[in-house]
């Protein structure tokens, strides 16, 4: 078996192992199954096909995404009804946006191991 190697970004995921080297994909496929709903990372198709389980972390993500930017934009109407207190509104909005920001981060990541499990498929 040729190990080749692929040059990885600043976005690629610390537990992942570099591609090309072995046993990269076992580590790109447990550190994506982190990423999706417990009982998605136990489907057949997703365990045998680690592209597969790629986009279904895509997809979570990008509405991981939305989901925490609708909260981010709804907080400040949204909250006061529920008796927050503007301490606790402002925390709150610091924390929507730092998740925003991170998990932007998680999906860039993704598309990046996404893309070397289909280069290293070819």
């Amino acid at each position: 078996m040729t190990l080749t190697t692929t040059r990885i970004s600043s976005d690629w995921p610390c537990q992942v192992k570099t591609p090309g080297s072995y046993d990269w994909e076992r580590s790109a496929a447990k550190w994506l199954r982190e990423l999706v709903p417990a009982r998605y990372a136990s489907y057949p198709a997703l365990i045998r096909h680690p592209v597969l389980l790629a986009r279904h972390a895509q997809i979570q993500v990008q509405n991981e995404i939305r989901v925490a930017r609708t909260a981010l934009q709804t907080a400040r109407a949204d909250l006061p009804a529920l008796g927050m207190p503007e301490s606790v509104i402002e925390h709150t909005i610091k924390l929507y946006a730092a998740e925003v920001m991170q998990l932007q981060h998680i999906a860039r990541s993704v598309r990046a191991v996404s893309q070397a499990l289909i280069d290293h498929g070819r």
